[in-house]
């Protein structure tokens, strides 16, 4: 197992430098963010991308995200040019060493959390969802500023948007994402590179938008849509692990030789449908790290992991959810944990 850390690129406080202290840490998972969802990346950008990693004795296997066109997901006679371009990336992103694309199919919204600085009971601030206070959310009008919110769009392409994901609803989400995976799994094939889902954050619907990355089942139904080891999934604990319902150690057991990333992050939670992230050691939420990563290595998991959304701790600042303190305080966890179950 390897474990890696998303970095934001020359403009994240969170340097390459710093990231490379952190004894765990032997690589670094990253995207081009200068370009729009659907575009081709440059090639000078990719290669400069994976020549800043090495310059600091870093790998750069792991691409997070790229971003699939709202066309793929809407089904819409545009989705060819867009598919093509994906493809062009896949190939492009091969070709420096990228051995794991993580990518995800939520309509319109990336992870949605109610508060971006919570406070915790040790003080320190934490992404936070309330289900209720979700539901007095108008994504036309609200004032928050989250990845995939309406920052990304003007509020009349975003009304737009919204109105033509009336007419998609699970089933149909099911066929676009297939039509998808059977145009792109060859081509990541046919280089090397494993293409790894991320499920839904939360994993459920919201604003009247379907969700299907969300529970054991539909993680069967996805891995049979293209029945390839390179289609595969990102097991990403705090997301499936906000549905009680959920039991990751199953998810782990389900697809087995398919999971090829991992986000190890935990979570409290409070309702049927509110929670808290918290520190990742065990006893701080209620994932079971230790039994989930059990699960990973009696399962054979070689892939990579990096340790997901950390709180804000020590008076840090910077981007919600990814400041360097928590998050290498997890990495370093994460390790020990591992070191653990297999020597034992």
């Amino acid at each position: 197992m390897k474990i890696t850390f998303r970095w934001y690129g020359q403009g994240d406080p969170v340097t390459l430098q710093k990231i490379r202290q952190i004894p765990v840490v032997s690589g670094v998972v990253s995207a081009v963010y200068d370009v729009p969802a659907g575009a081709v990346w440059s090639e000078k950008s990719i290669e400069r991308l994976s020549r800043d990693c090495a310059e600091n004795g870093l790998e750069f296997e792991v691409v997070e995200s790229v971003p699939v066109h709202e066309d793929i997901k809407l089904g819409l006679p545009s989705a060819k040019l867009y598919i093509d371009n994906y493809k062009e990336n896949i190939r492009r992103l091969s070709r420096v060493g990228v051995k794991c694309i993580c990518y995800n199919f939520m309509p319109v919204f990336d992870w949605l959390r109610s508060e971006l600085r919570a406070e915790l009971n040790d003080g320190s601030n934490a992404l936070a969802y309330r289900h209720a206070d979700v539901l007095k959310m108008n994504p036309l009008t609200s004032e928050l500023s989250l990845p995939g919110w309406d920052a990304s769009y003007s509020k009349e392409g975003l009304r737009e948007l919204l109105q033509k994901y009336e007419a998609v609803d699970e089933d149909r989400l099911w066929q676009n994402l297939e039509n998808f995976l059977t145009e792109i799994i060859p081509v990541a094939k046919e280089c090397g590179v494993n293409m790894a889902i991320h499920p839904d954050d939360p994993p459920w619907g919201i604003f009247g938008l379907p969700r299907i990355i969300t529970d054991n089942a539909n993680i069967k139904r996805f891995l049979k849509l293209v029945d390839s080891p390179e289609n595969g999934i990102t097991l990403c604990t705090g997301s499936l692990g906000a549905s009680r319902q959920n039991n990751l150690t199953e998810i782990v057991k389900t697809a087995k030789g398919r999971i090829h990333f991992v986000h190890l992050r935990n979570i409290r939670l409070s309702g049927e449908r509110d929670f808290a992230e918290t520190a990742h050691p065990s006893a701080c939420g209620d994932i079971d790290m230790y039994a989930v990563l059990k699960a990973l290595s009696d399962g054979g998991f070689d892939g990579y992991i990096r340790p997901d959304h950390g709180r804000m701790i020590w008076g840090e600042t910077g981007r919600f959810g990814y400041g360097l303190y928590d998050r290498a305080l997890g990495a370093c966890y994460i390790a020990g944990l591992i070191e653990a179950i297999t020597k034992k």
